[in-house]
């Protein structure tokens, strides 16, 4: 095997490859915000339990992510997407041909949830950070998490039209459809791992693996940071479209807002993977993640209107998934790339019971109130931990030998 190198076409294809499988997994789960209401008017699905299946969509992805990422490095991304297209394409199919409050937790809270966790950012970042050279790893993973973003700028109008013409249940089973498209992405993106160093530790050893990381100090504040990052942006995702309408915003806004968000995206997340060969990938996290709070206080005081909003998708957006490879490029500093997926699945974890409860609870919120008002200091606060979080740890990075 010829050694990884700027001239190297392989991986490029890699590249490639990685970034459309995330943007099928990261672009439909985007959707999921849009079928809120209009699941609950066509289907009698509640809004409440419609976002408790995306909440537990955000739980299942958490816990699956580890053990998917140690697969893929163990066996190769691309084998463990494939799988993940299949479930994601199965889990969207039921409640698409049997809408109904417990298909809903069965189709997207499980089965999409266990789909994007084998297909989603944190198992392909894996496979660009094996095949790519350490001086150009966090620029290349920028790139591939900004072509994810391609995704959810196309499947957000495609998803929105679909229901507006054909009904909600009729737009998932698009959805479905949309999600085989991970299929022969995956076959070119890793089908076997492309490192020497590709681990041959069974899966027992993950939990030894994750203690022996999440020992380390500014592994674990990285970790916490990143708790805030599910936070806030599955709450987002997920209920900015209802929040909207509950302030008398015409549908479309909803819809657009989402789409902007994956459009600007695209050059956010490589400018971050840039920035993230420059500087240390905590002082760019901590960043990121005081911009994000600024928009949404921002957001919260001013009165809401359609250019107000566009332009917080905007700012949104340009730093939207700029977290991705900034995580992993830290991570990848401290341990090498022949346990990124696992270690990543470790950190992102923490992302992910944010992701749950940012979701879960504001769909509890506004069924109980009517109004997403007390959330937001919520999530300003959540913020700025997590900038204190990543500006805590120390430089230089050091490196820590994982567990053999």
């Amino acid at each position: 095997m010829s050694k990884p190198g700027a001239g190297n076409p392989g991986i490029w294809a890699v590249v490639v490859a990685a970034a459309v499988t995330a943007s099928m997994a990261m672009g439909i789960r985007q959707t999921f915000g849009l079928f809120l209401l209009p699941l609950g008017t066509e289907e009698g699905i509640s809004a409440v339990t419609l976002g408790f299946s995306v909440a537990l969509h955000n739980l299942t992805w958490g816990i699956a992510q580890p053990v998917t990422g140690a697969l893929g490095d163990r066996f190769g991304a691309g084998r463990v997407a494939a799988v993940g297209g299949l479930l994601y394409a199965a889990g969207l199919g039921l409640v698409a041909l049997h809408p109904s409050a417990v298909t809903a937790l069965l189709g997207i809270g499980i089965m999409t949830g266990l789909g994007v966790g084998c297909a989603g950012t944190g198992s392909v970042i894996a496979a660009v950070g094996r095949a790519a050279p350490p001086e150009r790893r966090a620029s290349l993973l920028g790139i591939a998490a900004a072509g994810g973003s391609v995704g959810q700028a196309l499947l957000v109008p495609y998803a929105q039209l679909g229901i507006g013409w054909f009904g909600a249940a009729a737009a998932l089973g698009a959805m479905a459809i949309a999600a085989l498209m991970i299929l022969p992405a995956a076959r070119v993106m890793e089908w076997s791992p492309r490192s020497p160093l590709a681990p041959r530790r069974p899966l027992s050893d993950l939990p030894a693996l994750a203690r022996a990381a999440l020992g380390e100090r500014d592994f674990a504040l990285l970790t916490l940071g990143f708790f805030a990052c599910g936070f806030q942006l599955a709450f987002l995702t997920t209920h900015l479209p209802a929040h909207l309408a509950l302030c008398g915003m015409p549908a479309w806004l909803g819809a657009t807002s989402l789409m902007l968000v994956g459009l600007f995206n695209i050059p956010g997340s490589w400018l971050c993977g840039k920035l993230g060969g420059v500087i240390r990938p905590e002082v760019a996290l901590g960043a990121v993640y005081l911009v994000r709070s600024v928009a949404i206080t921002l957001f919260a005081v001013l009165p809401v209107t359609e250019w107000g909003t566009l332009l917080f998708a905007a700012v949104l957006g340009s730093i939207w998934l700029g977290s991705v490879p900034l995580t992993a490029a830290a991570i990848a500093r401290r341990f090498g790339v022949a346990d990124l997926g696992a270690l990543y699945g470790v950190c992102f974890f923490s992302h992910q019971i944010g992701g749950f409860l940012g979701v879960g609870a504001a769909a509890v919120l506004v069924e109980t109130t009517g109004s997403y008002a007390a959330f937001w200091p919520v999530m300003v606060l959540v913020g700025l931990g997590a900038v204190a979080a990543n500006w805590a740890t120390r430089g230089p990075i050091r490196a820590v030998a994982a567990p053999a």
